[in-house]
């Protein structure tokens, strides 16, 4: 498996290092905001980092998750990160909002536990992964 990385960017600490855990375990790189940092900043923390995959918490305390979104699929270094939004918003609207604006997949903090939610999420990489691996197969001489 390649190495993969997430970016995990979340204000409830024991969620955050949580899922730092679990995917760290599973052998993907990780980085982690506790979204205490201005929009910019962790715009260009992400950009530093190149994250293959980004985990997002859309109540944060000084920036707006939905804005976020917006930043990433506008971004041109990041816009084709996978956005996986984990929240407290449990409606309708913020799913809809939030898939209208970029992001790939939606999971309500009611719903799933940390762990159940990482579980999720590893599994829709493992099976990117595969049908990556299956569609190219000299993909593995350029690395």
């Amino acid at each position: 498996m390649s190495h993969k990385k997430i970016f995990i960017i979340e204000d409830d600490a024991n969620i955050l290092y949580g899922l730092e855990a679990q995917f760290s375990n599973s052998g993907l790189e990780v980085e982690v905001s506790e979204a205490e940092e201005e929009a910019e900043e962790l715009m260009d923390n992400l950009r530093e980092f190149q994250p293959d995959f980004i985990v997002l918490d859309l109540i944060l305390p000084k920036i707006d998750g939905f804005d976020i979104v917006k930043r990433l699929k506008s971004d041109e270094e990041l816009g084709d990160k996978q956005i996986f939004i984990f929240t407290d918003l449990s409606d309708e609207d913020s799913r809809q909002r939030s898939l209208e604006i970029g992001a790939d997949y939606v999971f309500f903090k009611d719903d799933f536990d940390t762990f159940q939610f990482a579980e999720k999420v590893l599994k829709i990489i493992d099976n990117q992964e595969k049908s990556e691996d299956g569609d190219d197969e000299d993909e593995q001489m350029i690395d």
